[in-house]
Order: C-alpha cells, then structure tokens, then sequence
C-alpha cells in the first residue's frame, strides 16, 4: 500500500486578514446575550444559527437569492471569456485539416480507428439476470444417472480403401480451389480496371485543373494589368490636377506680389542705394583688384629692403668682429714690444756708461721705436677697412 505525501505549498504564506492577538477564552462560556461584543469576533453557539454556514446538500448548486443583484464587472468579463473561447474554438475547427469532399455517389461515414471495436447499435441491450443463493453444504451431492444398456451390439468390418473414393472426395475441394482462384483473378482484374479509371478520371481532373490554373492566371494577369492601368491613369490625372491646381496658384501669386511690388521696389531701390548697398563699378574695380596688387607689390619691396638690410648687418657684424680681433692682436703685439724696450732700456743702462748714453741720444732719437711703428701700422690698417663698408653698403642697395 502507497500513501501519496502532501506537496509543499510554492511561495510563502499569506493570509487576507488583519493580523491580531489571540483573545483570552475562559473556561465558562458567557451567555449568548454577553456575547454579542460590537468591537470582537461574534461567537456562535449553534451551526445551525452560524450565517457562514450553507445549507443544504454538497452536490447541489448554489443558487444566489433573487434580490442580489450581479455584478456588471463580472458578468462583462463572463461574457468576454466566453466570447474569447468561442473565438479560439471556431479558430481551431478552421484550421484543423479536413478530408475532401466525397466523390459522386458515394458519402462519408463516421468509422472506428480504436484498437478495440465495440458494437454500436441503436437499441439499447437488456439482459436479465437472477441471483439465488448456494445449496446447503450439508447435503451430498446427487449420484448421476446411468441408464440401463438396451438392444443388440452388431459388428461390421470395414478394409482399407472401402469408404474413400479419390475422384468424389476430391471434387468438392477442386471446385473451391478453382472457384477462389477464378474469384481472386476475377477481383484482380476488376481491381485494374478501377485502378485504371481512377488514373484516368484523375489525368482528366488534373487537365481539367491545369486549364483553370491557365484560365485564372489569365484573368488574374488581366485583372493586374486593369488594376495597373487604371492607377497609372489616376496617377496622371492626379498629376494633371495638382500641376493645374500650382499652375493657378503660381500666377495668382504672381499677379498678387506684382500689384503688391509695384509701389514697393521703387522705395526699396531708393532705401538700399540711400545706405550704399548700390557701389560704383570702377570703385569696386580698384578696391578689389588695383588695391590688393599694389600693398603685394609694396610687400615685395619692403621683404627685399629688408633683405639688404640684413645682409648689411652681416656684413658690418662680421667686419667688426675681424677688426675687434685684429685690435686684440695689436694689442698684445704692442704690450710685448713694450715690454722687449723696457728690458733692452734696462740692459743697455747697466752697460753703456753715462757719457755713452749722451752720445747715442740723437741716433735713437732718428730711428723710430717698434712700438711707434706699430702704432703707425694699425693706424694704416684703419684707413683702409673704412673704405670696404661702403663698397659693400652700395652692393646691398643694388640688390
């Protein structure tokens, strides 16, 4: 024996009304007069009295009473359902595939495709049936009845072959060999015969069906091609109207802007030549195309003046540093010949005597010292550069 277990419920566990303490109970009932408490649950004594009670049978419907009155809301989405499953199966017995219409004297018939087949029959069966109780145990059970043996036993003899005869007994099982193979060759002709129809009449169904396939496909292409047409010719009368339609509206426009204009240029011709939006053309010609050409050219110039002038600074830069460099070497020549005639001045007082020096005075007096002579050099130098600048200053301008 098996014992189903109870199924979880799915979800936690809900529970419509407001939650609330448990109240007290006594252990004496009140009566039922202090039990009728306003503000706490009312308490029933008897079922019988309990509203929350039904009555009546568990099988039975339910019937409301006459004065309530049913819900809109519900009875509409009743309805609604109801409409919605009507729908739904008015959808599915069209889309179930159903068999062909039958042929010409014949009809269809409802069979049974169950694996076992029952009777069907109009008149419902009746059977009588008894029932009686067991015999006592107690009683044995009846002897049966053997009746006595009467008449004479007689014998006879019967040898081998006497009771066959080959050409009647084997007639009867001749005629059903040859009648079931007459009768099957019969059934196997008719067959190709009917089969042979059957491809017929289906061969002239089929051409009878691809000749309204060519028709309806012709009555088609020709319905397309009216239908094609006659939208084409909507289309162009559509066009015609909507051109004839701009058409007026151009020259109602133009008649209206021209009355409306006429008075209207003049002034506005007068205003915009007023703030100069009118310009002289050769005005014109000169600030766009004179103008621009003459401040290129002065560019031009100005980049090559510019040029000269930069190429003078180099050259000045560079004669200056050489003759910063050739002052320098002077410079060093001259404070070493110096020093050379202090030493010479000095070896020459401590071995000549006084009276020597006195005699040899004018001689070095007509000879020129080296560094006067130097001096006289450099001076030379500078008097010639100061010629070179203005010969290279001349070169700059004529680039």
């Amino acid at each position: 024996m098996t014992t189903v277990l109870p199924q979880k419920p799915e979800g936690t566990y809900t529970f419509a009304s407001q939650p609330r303490a448990v109240p007290q109970r006594k252990k004496y009932r009140d009566s039922a007069a202090q039990q009728q408490n306003p503000d706490g649950p009312t308490s029933y004594g008897n079922i019988m009295y309990d509203r929350r009670v039904v009555r009546g049978n568990t099988y039975a419907q339910h019937t409301l009473p006459a004065t309530v009155q049913p819900d809109p809301l519900e009875l509409q989405r009743q309805q609604e359902n109801r409409r919605r499953a009507i729908a739904k199966k008015r959808a599915k017995d069209q889309l179930r595939p159903r068999s062909p219409d039958p042929v010409e004297g014949r009809k269809h018939i409802d069979v049974q495709t169950e694996l076992y087949l029952e009777e069907l029959s109009d008149r419902v069966e009746e059977a009588d049936q008894e029932c009686q109780t067991d015999a006592f145990l107690d009683r044995p059970p009846s002897p049966l009845f053997i009746p006595a043996k009467t008449g004479i036993d007689v014998a006879t003899q019967i040898y081998e072959g006497d009771l066959f005869d080959f050409d009647v007994e084997c007639k009867p099982i001749l005629e059903v060999l040859v009648g079931k193979t007459v009768e099957q060759a019969l059934l196997e002709v008719m067959e190709e015969e009917e089969l042979a129809n059957l491809r017929q009449q289906q061969r002239a169904f089929e051409e009878l069906r691809n000749v309204e396939l060519v028709e309806q496909q012709r009555l088609e292409e020709q319905e397309r091609r009216h239908r094609e047409e006659k939208e084409r010719r909507m289309k162009q009368q559509r066009e015609v109207l909507k051109k004839e339609k701009e058409t007026a509206e151009k020259i109602a426009a133009r008649a209206f802007a021209q009355s409306y204009l006429a008075d209207l240029v003049p002034s506005v011709f007068g205003t915009l030549s007023d703030n100069g939006y009118f310009f002289d053309p050769v005005e014109r010609d000169v600030e766009q195309g004179f103008l621009p050409w003459l401040m290129d050219q002065v560019t031009v110039e100005l980049d090559r003046s510019e040029l000269g002038r930069l190429c003078l600074d180099g050259l000045l830069r560079e004669l200056v540093s050489r003759r910063v460099d050739v002052y320098k070497q002077l410079d060093a020549e001259i404070v070493q010949a110096r020093k050379e005639e202090a030493e010479a001045k000095k070896i020459v007082t401590e071995t000549i005597p006084s009276d020597g020096d006195a005699d040899a005075s004018p001689d070095t007096d007509k000879e020129k010292s080296p560094p006067q002579a130097a001096e006289e050099e450099l001076y030379d130098d500078d008097q010639q550069p100061e010629q070179a600048p203005s010969d290279d200053t001349e070169a700059a301008q004529d680039d």
